[in-house]
C-alpha cells in the first residue's frame, strides 16, 4: 500500500531554512569567462569548444511565455530531479548528460534541438494557451490532429495517452500547436524521426507514470525536448519529469476530488500560475510583484516534490553566493 503524505507535512519544517536563501537566489547565471552564452527562460547555457554544453539551471520560474519571479533553491531541485530521472530512463532513450559538476549544473553533449516540443498527456487538463482543456471547453473537438469525444470533464482521464506537439519557441517566443502530419509536411522532422521520437516519448511517459504511481503520484502530463547529436542520433535533452516540465497529482485523493468536481491536489508550478492568474491577465498585463511568502511556499513545493518523487532527502547547499560557487566548480 502506498501512503501519500500531505504536502504541508512534507515541507513545513523547511520554511525557515528556505527564507535564509532569499537574498541569494540564482536569478542570472551570466559568466563572462565562458563562450557562446544563451539565456533561456530558466537556464543559462554555454556551448563549449569540445562539443559539450554547460547548462546552469537558475531559480527563475516562467509561465505564460514570460519570467515571473525567482524561487529559492528551485534550480537545484530541478537539476537533481532531472538527474534522478535521466539515470532511471537511460535504458529507454539516450540522453545528453556527461557530468554534474555542481548541484545546479549539468554538462551535456552539444545537441541541435528539434524544432518540435513533445508534450504527452493522460488527462483533460491545463490552463495555458496550448493546453487541451481550455480549447476543449471553448468547443474545439479537433486538436493536434486528434478527435476528442464529447462529454469529457476537466481533469478526466483521457481514453488513451496522447502526444500534443508544439513548435519549439526559441528566444522566449510563443509555442504553437502542431499535428503529426503537419510536422512531417512542414519538414520539421522526417517521418522516421517523428516515429522514433514519438515512440521514445510514450515509453518515457509510461516509465514515469509507473514509477510515480509507486510513490503515490499521478504523472498527468509532461514536456520532452529532444535533439540530434553530431551523428544525427536522437537524444533526450533539457530536463525530464520535473515540476517545471510535468504535472503531478496526488493519487490517493484524485478519485474523490474528481467525483466532487474539485481540483486535484498537486505540487506543480500551477501554484504560482494560479496566484498570478487571480490578479491579472498574464498574457496582457504587467505581472504583479510576487511576495516572499509565496516564493518560499513555492520553494517548499519544489523541494517537497523532489523528495516525494525521488524518495531522496534534499541536500541544502551552504548559504552564500550561488553563482560564485558554480564558477568555482566549472572554471
Amino acid at each position: 500500500m502506498v501512503i501519500t503524505i500531505p504536502m504541508e507535512k512534507e515541507s513545513s519544517n523547511y520554511t525557515d531554512k528556505i527564507k535564509a536563501y532569499l537574498p541569494n537566489v540564482l536569478a542570472d547565471a551570466t559568466i563572462p569567462e565562458l563562450p557562446n552564452h544563451y539565456r533561456g527562460k530558466v537556464r543559462d547555457c554555454y556551448d563549449m569548444p569540445n562539443d559539450t554544453r554547460i547548462i546552469i539551471t537558475s531559480d527563475r520560474i516562467s509561465a505564460f511565455d514570460r519570467i515571473l519571479t525567482t524561487i529559492p533553491l528551485k534550480g537545484q531541485a530541478l537539476t537533481q530531479m532531472a538527474k534522478y530521472w535521466f539515470e532511471h530512463t537511460s535504458d529507454i532513450c539516450p540522453n545528453h548528460v556527461v557530468s554534474y559538476p555542481d548541484p545546479n549544473v549539468v554538462v551535456g553533449k552539444h545537441l541541435t534541438i528539434m524544432p518540435v516540443e513533445i508534450v504527452v498527456r493522460d488527462y483533460m487538463t491545463g490552463s495555458t494557451g496550448t493546453s487541451i482543456w481550455p480549447m476543449y471547453k471553448s468547443g474545439k473537438r479537433e486538436m493536434y490532429g486528434i478527435t476528442f469525444p464529447e462529454g469529457l470533464r476537466e481533469n478526466q482521464k483521457l481514453p488513451e495517452t496522447i502526444i500534443t506537439p508544439t513548435s519549439k519557441a526559441f528566444d522566449a517566443g510563443h509555442d504553437e500547436p502542431l499535428s503529426a502530419a503537419e510536422i512531417v509536411d512542414q519538414k520539421l522532422l522526417t517521418q522516421e524521426q517523428w516515429d522514433t521520437v514519438s515512440a521514445y516519448a510514450l515509453k518515457l511517459f509510461a516509465r514515469g507514470r509507473e514509477m510515480a504511481a509507486k510513490r503515490g503520484l499521478i504523472l498527468v502530463d509532461t514536456k520532452y525536448e529532444f535533439g540530434f547529436d553530431a551523428d544525427g542520433n536522437i537524444m533526450l535533452a533539457d530536463e525530464i519529469h520535473t515540476p517545471d516540465s510535468s504535472r503531478y497529482w496526488f493519487l490517493e485523493s484524485y478519485a474523490d476530488r474528481f467525483a466532487k468536481g474539485e481540483k486535484p491536489e498537486s505540487f506543480d508550478k500551477d501554484f504560482v500560475r494560479n496566484w498570478v492568474n487571480a490578479r491579472c491577465d498574464p498574457y496582457k498585463d504587467d505581472i504583479p510583484t510576487i511576495p516572499d511568502d509565496i516564493r518560499v511556499k513555492a520553494a517548499e513545493i519544489y523541494i517537497g516534490a523532489f523528495e516525494k518523487i525521488t524518495g531522496l532527502k534534499f541536500e541544502f547547499p551552504e548559504i552564500g553566493n550561488a553563482l560564485e560557487r558554480i564558477k568555482k566548480s566549472i572554471l
